[in-house]
């Protein structure tokens, strides 16, 4: 019986990270942009028959050679990895996998959230993870509103635009639920994003604020890895995304999803679009309300990351809220600066 090594192949092992290239294009999947530790499994000639990965707390980039298929090793490799998760804090771990290896990893502790048909299923090891998260939004929302919304926000940073858009959508129906990403993925730090947003929208009485967790995707934590081009990338993500946005919106009795108009990102035109026909399919209305505007065109939180690593910081005055500008002028951003100043781009999706 042959003997296997486990071992990390670290960003710098060139050899290992060709071999698993040429093994993960074998299997048809790409390496994944975003990888935090990754392991292979390597044979008594150091041939590499098996490799897994993590970014964040999700398991990502697992393959196993088909002439090595049937041997256990799959498991060996999800073990690890959910031992070195364990070790780092990360119990609450979550997969993308297709649709044919769903049942497989059901047999392995993990659990089906949602799934793209044909395309990608979404697991956690928790079996009432997302049940109980849902119990969390009902307990953060009392008493339950029949005339509901819901709008999703980055704010990265919160601007006169974010500000705009839960204006509009308060005023429109009767309990406004603002979900913010909580996912740390942003120049802007999640605690400073949920704050702001909540100080820059406190003078509308008919919030609820809560946090996305783990079960509102986002572009990082998406994978990407085994679809094919660009486009279906996006539109699973927008449906997976849906699927599970509709039994929260269930759960709450969201009627309505309030989204800002895009005028700039292809992809969020796509993204849009999508999530109409989905929203519509589940009955729920999808209102786009226009961008805020001012001089210089449409307020967007990439233009004011621009001006701050641009250090022109008296310049996003007029496009932010006060207590926005407030907190970027004040010594407690002062790191925060130095990180937008020496960011490579902040101008992205």
């Amino acid at each position: 019986m042959s003997e296997y090594t486990l071992s990390q192949i670290r960003p710098t092992d060139r050899r290992g990270l060709s071999q698993m290239d040429a093994l993960l294009q074998k299997e048809g999947i790409e390496r994944d942009r975003n990888l935090d530790y990754t392991v292979g499994m390597f044979d008594e000639d150091y041939n590499l028959v098996g490799t897994g990965s993590c970014f964040g707390n999700t398991l990502r980039c697992l393959a196993v050679s088909s002439d090595h298929q049937g041997e256990g090793l799959l498991n060996q490799i999800i073990t690890h990895l959910t031992d070195y998760q364990y070790q780092r804090g990360n119990l609450h771990l979550f997969l993308y996998t297709k649709c044919s290896a769903a049942r497989f990893f059901g047999d392995l502790g993990f659990y089906e959230i949602a799934r793209v048909d044909q395309k990608v299923v979404f697991m956690e090891n928790r079996k009432k993870g997302f049940e109980e998260y849902l119990g969390r939004l009902k307990a953060e929302t009392s008493p339950v509103c029949q005339d509901a919304g819901a709008v999703i926000l980055n704010a990265n940073p919160f601007t006169l635009g974010h500000q705009y858009l839960l204006e509009q959508a308060s005023a429109l129906c009767g309990l406004l639920h603002v979900f913010v990403v909580s996912e740390d993925a942003s120049l802007v730090p999640f605690a400073v994003r949920d704050r702001l947003v909540w100080e820059g929208s406190a003078h509308l009485g008919n919030l609820v604020y809560h946090h996305t967790g783990p079960y509102m995707i986002s572009g990082a934590t998406f994978p990407s890895y085994f679809l094919k081009d660009s486009e279906t990338v996006i539109r699973s993500h927008a449906i997976l995304d849906i699927a599970l946005f509709t039994r929260i919106a269930r759960a709450l009795d969201i009627t309505v999803r309030f989204v800002g108009e895009e005028p700039f990102s292809q992809v969020t035109g796509i993204y849009n679009q999508v999530m109409q026909e989905s929203l519509h399919q589940a009955g729920i209305r999808c209102h786009i309300i226009p961008r805020k505007e001012d001089r210089d065109g449409p307020i967007s939180a990439s233009a004011v990351r621009q001006m701050i690593k641009e250090r022109r910081i008296l310049d996003i005055k007029n496009k932010v809220p006060e207590s926005t500008y407030r907190y970027f002028t004040s010594p407690e951003a002062k790191q925060l600066l130095r990180t937008i100043q020496n960011a490579e781009d902040v101008i992205h999706y």
